[in-house]
Parts: structure tokens; sequence; C-alpha cells
């Protein structure tokens, strides 16, 4: 059977689409048909499941069939770029109404293509001619920012497109702006499909009490800055890299230039091939790390928010929270990074070194996300304070220090309960920590030859004392930072001694025989 003219025509301009891609744009052409011309429609589809690709398939049918303009609002400079790019691909020629951009031959152009800062300024100035637009489409819906604007479109359809339909802002509900939302393909279909690579989630339990909330909801670059740069925590961040990723292409997210500069040198001293990124850089810097970074095989890239969104290199094999947020589209932004599948790649690993696991529960997780639309506080509400995630952790050793403690069947002390028991048989509180100085003397005894090698061992025990001793100063609720310091030392010194003194008599009682001369 021959081709038409027209049929080559479609196959030229448009682009291969998946089944549920068609899906959600007959969705959407269903809701211009049946609501009226000024309905704010939300589209929700996760980070790789290819949202421009659907509303540039929009704009293209749209400017098709109806006698009206189109205006894309992005929020970075990047995104309005790759933006406009999609839409030429897709056949649709389009103006990018930048802060340089020359509107004298705007009347040429169905389709704009702005920024949110630039396009207000231009409308303020009116600059711009909007009367002819019948459709705006709003990427990263979920910004606040673009609500400014919708005064000035109150005669047009409105799509808005996120990954995850939770405002920015928890005064500003995106059910108060949005008529209706449409959930699109879920993370656990698209993987199942081999659309999205699967996330393998290790979590390492970090203490946050010392974070403090801002203004906005999340916590503050400065209560970050000094966690995440304290030698204990870089410590931690490159142990984790070098347990689950070392020689993987990695992106490290931080909260703060600060941290990111200490984690480059970290890395940088250890020998390994790092580069920092931040909005300080200048576009052809950020192009060179960008270009390294892409032809790199174990790169690691450590960033501040800008790599969150407009960017995408599905090499990445690997991604590290190496921040706290409280920010639900942050924590999912991120690990969207690392999705995109390539060759062989099905999976990629996520360190997260925030509790944000804890907080939010797996990437792909399967979220109520019209009943977070519409009831936006109910979901924050129920989210777990920093006190109560923290409450439910267990100290777990890593893999290959475990492996030295392997005669040692059991490694785990629970400071809590021992604690109630202490306090219900009348004992005082300080027999708690006696009796875990105890159990770790016998685990050290255990996997010994001699007193050496067993004062060898409890050295490596640091992560667990500190976490221990954090469990204690909550359990006696006295937890001033001198105080926690002095304790960890004396518990090393009184841990120390406890081997020097005991070694002979605890060894005797775990293998049946005295150690030899």
């Amino acid at each position: 059977m021959a081709v038409s003219k027209t049929e080559l025509e479609e196959r030229k301009t448009g682009k291969d689409l998946y089944s549920y891609q068609k899906g959600a744009i007959d969705k959407i052409f269903k809701s211009f048909d049946e609501s009226p011309s000024d309905y704010h429609l939300l589209y929700q589809l996760p980070t790789g499941g290819g949202k421009t690709v659907i509303f540039s398939e929009i704009v293209r049918q749209y400017l098709k069939t109806h006698k009206k303009k189109v205006l894309v609002m992005t929020h970075r400079i990047e995104l309005c770029k790759q933006t406009s790019k999609m839409l030429t691909e897709f056949g649709v020629g389009n103006k990018v109404v930048d802060s340089k951009a020359d509107l004298s031959d705007q009347a040429e152009y169905s389709c704009f293509v702005a920024m949110v800062e630039t396009l207000n300024n231009r409308l303020n100035d009116d600059k711009l001619d909007i009367s002819d637009i019948g459709l705006v489409i709003i990427d990263e819906a979920h910004y606040n920012s673009f609500t400014k604007l919708f005064k000035f479109f109150s005669q047009s359809f409105i799509l808005g497109v996120t990954a995850t339909p939770l405002s920015s802002s928890i005064e500003l509900p995106m059910t108060d702006n949005y008529d209706e939302l449409i959930v699109g393909e879920s993370i656990e279909s698209l993987i199942s499909n081999g659309f999205l690579a699967r996330a393998e989630m290790f979590s390492y339990n970090v203490g946050l009490t010392s974070l403090v909330v801002g203004a906005n909801g999340d916590y503050t670059v400065k209560s970050s800055e000094d966690l995440y740069t304290d030698d204990n925590m870089l410590s931690k961040l490159l142990r984790a890299y070098e347990e689950r990723s070392k020689g993987k292409k990695t992106l490290i997210f931080n909260n703060g230039i600060n941290t990111s500069l200490h984690v480059y040198d970290t890395f940088r001293r250890a020998g390994y091939p790092i580069a920092h990124l931040d909005n300080t850089h200048s576009k052809k810097e950020r192009a060179q790390i960008l270009k390294w970074f892409s032809k790199t095989p174990d790169a690691i890239l450590t960033s501040v928010s800008i790599l969150t969104t407009g960017f995408d290199e599905p090499s990445v094999e690997s991604i590290i929270l190496n921040r706290a947020t409280k920010s639900l589209t942050l924590y999912y932004q991120m690990i969207g990074r690392g999705s995109r599948v390539l060759d062989n790649k099905k999976t990629f690993a996520v360190i997260d070194l925030g509790n944000n696991f804890h907080r939010f529960g797996p990437w792909g997780d399967n979220l109520d996300w019209q009943r977070i639309f519409r009831s936006p506080n109910y979901y924050l509400d129920a989210l777990l304070s920093d006190e109560e995630l923290e409450s439910n952790f267990r100290y777990e050793m890593p893999d290959d220090l475990r492996e030295e403690f392997g005669n040692s069947d059991e490694v785990y002390f629970d400071i809590q309960k021992t604690y109630v028991e202490s306090i219900r048989a009348g004992e005082s509180s300080k027999v708690v920590l006696e009796r875990s100085i105890a159990q770790h003397a016998k685990i050290c005894v255990e996997n010994s030859e001699d007193v050496y090698d067993a004062l060898t061992l409890a050295r490596k025990l640091g992560d667990d004392i500190d976490f221990r001793i954090g469990r204690y100063t909550k359990c006696i609720s006295k937890s001033t930072f001198n105080f926690v310091e002095w304790l960890k030392g004396e518990y090393r010194k009184k841990l120390n001694s406890y081997i020097r003194t005991n070694f002979d008599e605890v060894f005797e009682t775990v293998h049946g025989y005295p150690p030899e001369d």
C-alpha cells in the first residue's frame, strides 16, 4: 500500500511516541475539548518519562487544529533552550523570548518559549503581544514563580507539567491554581517496561537534629554546611562512595557551595577524578566540566542544586544525596538524574546521607498523587520529624567492617532497650554504658588473637560508639554538645582500659581456653 505525501510529512515533523505518551496526549486534548477556554490542567509524569516530548507533540497538534498561538514557560535558561530545540525537532518554529530577544518579528511566530522572569518583564513593559495566546504550557509547574503571570492569561488554557504535583511553597498549594490533575505513568511501570532504570537504595543513618529549618520550609544552607563539612561526615561520605559507588560515574548533591568544595578536596586527596560545579561558574566553564563528566567513565561531579533540573546524562550510574531535604520534589529530582536507561544500564545506585529515604520512602513508591494534589498539608503533616526518624534507626556496620567481626553472631547492642530495663530494675543509667562497653569488648576479643588485635578493632568502632552515645544522651535527656563530646571520649578510654584489663578473662569465656602467651 502506497504511503501518502501527508503521512510522510507527519513522520518528518513528528516523533515516534510510546503508547503511554499517546494516551496522555489523548487525555489532555479531551480536556481541551470538554473544558472552558480558561481551564487550568496539571499533568504529572516522572522525570525521564518524556514530558517535553509530550508537550512538544501537543503544541504541534494544537497549532494544526486551532487558530491560536502557544506560549511555553520555563524557570531556567537551560530548560528554555532545550525546550526550543525539542519543539524545532517536532517541526514547530518557535521564538525564544530572552533578555536579548528582538521582538520586531514576533508576528511571524505561532509559538514562543520564555523564561518566567524575562517574560514578566516583557509583559509589564508591554513588549510582547499575547492577545492571541490560546494555550500556555508551564514546565516544572510546581515552582511558584509562574503564578504571578496567570493574571496575563485569564482567557488561555493553561497546561502545567511536573514530576511532582506538590507546590514548592506550603502557602501556595497547586490545587489553588489548577482545576484538575491527570496522573501519568508510574515510576514502577516505566521501570518494568524498560523506560527507566531501577534505583538500588543504600541509606546511611545520619544525626540531623542540629539542622535548622528555614522560612522556605527546608533546611538552611548554614546549618547544612556546619554538619556536612564536619570531618566525620566527609569520611562517612568517602567511605560510602568506596563501598557502593567506586568506579561508577557519580553525581553528588550538596546543600551549599562550601560543602561541595570540601567534598571536592576530600575526593581529590583520595586520588579520585572529581570536579565541582555551582552557579558561579561561567557558561564556558560549565560546558567544559559537563563535557569532561560525560566523557570520563568513572568521573565524580559534586554540585549544588544546579543539576536537579535541565540536566540529562544517561551514563550516570550513581547518585549520592550528601544533604537532607524536606522537599519531596527535590528528593525525586535528584534521584531522577540517574534514572535514564542506556545500553545495558538497568539499575543505578543511590546513596542517601540525609535520612531522605526514611523521610519520603523509596524512590518510585506508589504515592497517591491525587491525594497529595488535593490535600498537600495532610501529606506534609504526616512526614516524620528528624527526632522520630532517628528514634527508629539501628546502627549497621559497613560490610567490610562486619567481615572483621565475622566470628560474632551479633554485633548490635540496643541502648534504648537496655536503658528501659535498667530503670525498671531500679539501677543507675550509668550501667547502660558499662554493659555497652562490655559488649563492645567482647566482640573485639572474639575476633582477635591478642590484646593488640582487640585494641585495633576497638579503634574501628567509632561510628557505632557515636551512635550509642547519641542514643544514650537522648534517653537521659542530656545532650549539650560539650557533654556529648566528653562522653564519646570517656567511652573510648574506658573501652580500651576494659580490653587491656579483662582480655584474658573474656578470651577464655568466649573460646573456652586461655590465650596463648
